[in-house]
């Protein structure tokens, strides 16, 4: 390849360079077919194809071709499951390779700051760790196909409003601990073949011209040699783009920035080895993707249908069973209300809004497993009630053993473009739902959305499953579990919480003025409620089953190492109930040293186990320097402080029956820089530092003063100059600048 790159480079002329950083159309890169350089088609699909052939269009979801809508990817974090991934991930490759697509836009990583979001449905997790999971073995399984993926959008795409212009103001430890490594292994180990770079502004700077995030990071750091292209329509400073490391602008742009291009070379204010360098890159792409193509490449869309359905299965979360009104029996009397059930909210609004093959609804596959009597009693056309749909549904419910509401968010409530205001479902749904507790208590509530909802009948609902947006199959997966064919073995990749008012950005989301801090810091998600101790809805990581799993004989097999060694955990998981089901084991990390703020606990590791009854299986987990580092601006690298380590295991961030410790020794301490205003505590932990201090005011009025409580704290805080001031001359000002230097000389050494 590379040569052929270099033969294809050498031929080109400047303008034909400018051309080729830039899109042809909306979908296509350029091509010049005499050099022998052909094109290739993108195509937007993180959960399935939204390929236009046919007068592209940036939207248009109606004119795309038939594929297969797999769960959004809210849902297929949820399985918890890196297999799943990797299968959707090689599904859709095999659907790009037959309709000639060689580069599909996706997976979206992108952290869930605020569940307002309104792409949050499109997005893993609150979670650093599981997003780039979730991403790496996606990204695996198509690039396996030979279909590259668009690792996306990079980075910090966490709102919608004024997603174009909005300048976050992020700090470096928090960019690195929660947004870029969402990021982060994916492309270190999966190589996506493009990064798609993201709209917004990051402490000023276009992500689309960022020094620090495109090159820095992205390139310095991670050392990523694949193509960095824009976001539709997010390129700001063509010129300042490619100094940075943007190599593509998509779509086209009618000529407007290839003159810029063409200038700046020519007037020498962007090197031609950084215009080639960037071409080189979208070769390398062109080239790669042709590789791949085949004309006669065939997809079975009725299999990837059938797989829809057990993937969506995996993803689907049973959050409460109380009485165990679940799974429903075959004889019993099931009254089912609501839309959804008939016609379902399977997938979110936007760019990935998919056109499936083939729809499968809950309603008539229920009506197959069991008893069933179907009832409106809402519309999600309006939010108005309905009194005559209530009064049935009322009426029925009656009459019948069960109940099954199947409630959610209507399209409108959430979309790429806009965010929402609320975490509400509409009123006329939350007050159907409490009427039918009231008139029968047995019931299940089944939701359809693509981010949490507050839930006012929690305390009513026997069941609650979490459906999110499940895909085209979604109805049959969902039938399946909620009549027991299949066992729920899906987990929260976000936290549930009690009210909007309590999220950690609640008060800087969507920002004002153009701008939003991120004053939330590291405490996102679960971080921020675990470590206020914050009642939630339902917590990150939480997911039932009809089984009962047990985890016992937690192993490290090391008592203490230096942060450049590892540990392994072990831990024995049983199924001590009835039926074969899935666990996801879940390990998290706490730092006890105090040495910086740091979250409670973060999640390290996990596994997805399949238990028969009575099985038991022994899970194992390798935990090395960035399971226990956090992010040390000072040094601008990962640091792990020495300490005690509490390493947790459970299954949700709120239930962590066992543990262990383990000592780290760290191997790269932080050089400190002294000053006059460097507090006495610092000082005195220095043996340079104590030995003169104590020499020369042991027997001053400081000391006396010293044993005295209050004194002797408001004396560890005083700075060194203060010192000077009240010693009466026993310590000088030159003495203490001397101090100091031999202080600051020690640590450089």
């Amino acid at each position: 390849m590379k040569k052929r790159v270099k033969q294809w480079l050498s031929k080109l002329t400047l303008a034909q360079k400018a051309r080729l950083v830039s899109g042809a159309d909306w979908w296509r890169l350029v091509s010049y077919e005499k050099m022998g350089i052909p094109s290739i088609m993108v195509s937007d699909g993180p959960h399935g194809l939204r390929t236009q052939k046919q007068n592209p269009q940036p939207f248009g979801p109606d004119d795309s071709i038939p594929a297969t809508c797999f769960p959004s990817g809210a849902t297929l974090a949820s399985s918890w499951d890196r297999k799943v991934l990797a299968t959707v991930g090689k599904a859709l490759g095999d659907e790009a390779k037959a309709e000639g697509v060689s580069v599909v836009l996706g997976p979206a990583v992108n952290i869930k700051r605020s569940p307002l979001c309104g792409r949050n449905f499109e997005y893993y997790s609150e979670d650093p760790f599981l997003a780039t999971q979730c991403a790496t073995a996606y990204i695996k399984g198509m690039q396996d196909e030979g279909v590259g993926t668009s690792l996306k959008h990079f980075c910090a795409n966490n709102q919608e409003d004024h997603r174009l212009t909005i300048d976050e103001h992020i700090d470096e430890r928090t960019l690195r601990e929660i947004y870029l490594s969402a990021f982060e292994t994916a492309v270190k180990e999966a190589k996506p073949w493009t990064i798609m770079a993201s709209y917004n502004k990051i402490n000023g700077s276009y992500a689309c011209e960022h020094p620090y995030t495109l090159k820095h990071v992205l390139r310095d750091d991670w050392k990523y040699r694949g193509l960095v292209m824009s976001d539709w329509g997010a390129t700001n400073d063509r010129v300042a783009g490619l100094k940075n490391g943007l190599d593509l602008e998509m779509p086209g742009n009618n000529g407007l920035n290839d003159k810029k291009i063409i200038q700046a070379v020519k007037k020498g204010t962007l090197p031609l080895e950084t215009l080639d360098e960037a071409v080189a890159h979208v070769l390398e792409l062109i080239y790669a993707g042709a590789k791949h193509l085949d004309p006669k490449a065939t997809c079975d869309l009725s299999s990837h249908h059938l797989l829809a359905a057990e993937i969506a299965k995996e993803c689907i979360v049973l959050l409460k069973n109380q009485n165990e009104i679940l799974p429903l029996g075959s004889d019993e009397t099931v009254l089912v209300v609501g839309p959804f059930a008939r016609t379902p909210r399977y997938q979110g609004g936007g760019s990935s809004h998919v056109h499936p093959t083939q729809i499968e609804a809950a309603l008539p596959c229920m009506e197959k497993l069991g008893k069933i009597t179907f009832t409106e009693g809402f519309s999600v056309d309006s939010d108005a009630e309905d009194p005559a749909a209530v009064a049935k549904a009322l009426e029925l419910a009656a009459t019948h053993q069960k109940v099954v509401v199947f409630a959610g968010m209507p399209d409108a409530y959430e979309s790429e473009g806009y965010d929402r205001t609320h975490m509400q479902l509409p009123p006329n749904q939350n007050a159907l739902i409490t009427a039918l507790a009231k008139v029968n208590p047995h019931l299940v509530v089944v939701l359809s959305n693509g981010s949490p909802v507050e839930m006012p009948w929690v305390g009513q609902a026997e069941g609650i499953v979490e459906g999110y947006l499940g895909g085209q199959a979604s109805g049959k997966a969902m039938a399946d579990i909620l009549y027991g064919v299949d066992n729920p073995s899906g987990h929260l990749a976000e936290t549930f919480p009690l009210r909007l008012e309590d999220t950690p950005a609640y008060l800087n989301f969507p920002g004002a003025q153009g701008e939003v801090d991120y004053r939330e810091g590291v405490f996102v998600g679960y971080r921020y409620y675990d470590a206020r101790k914050m009642p939630v809805l339902f917590p990150f990581g939480h997911g039932l089953s009809y089984t009962t799993f047990r985890l016992t004989d937690l192993r490290v097999d090391k008592s203490a190492i230096q942060d450049t060694g590892s540990v392994t955990v072990t831990v024995d998981v049983t199924n001590i109930g009835a039926r074969c089901g899935k666990c996801v084991v879940q390990l998290y990390v706490q730092d006890t040293s105090n040495e910086v703020i740091r979250p409670v606990r973060e999640l390290k590791e996990f596994a997805k186990v399949e238990l028969q009854p009575g099985e038991r299986k022994t899970v194992s987990f390798t935990l090395g320097y960035r399971s226990f580092a956090y992010f040390e601006p000072r040094i601008e690298d990962w640091r792990v402080p020495t300490g005690e380590y509490v390493i947790h295991v459970g299954f949700s961030s709120r239930d962590l029956p066992l543990s262990a410790k383990v000592r780290v020794a760290s191997t790269r301490p932080v050089p400190k820089v002294f000053s006059l205003n460097t507090p006495m505590d610092e000082i005195m932990n220095h043996p340079l530092g104590r030995k003169l201090v104590m020499d020369r005011l042991s027997h001053s009025p400081l000391a006396a003063a010293g044993t005295d409580k209050m004194v002797a704290q408001m004396m560890t805080t005083m700075p060194l100059r203060a010192v000077v001031d009240f010693s009466q001359g026993l310590i000088s000002e030159k003495d203490a600048l001397a101090l100091v230097a031999a202080l600051n000389k020690a640590e450089k050494t």
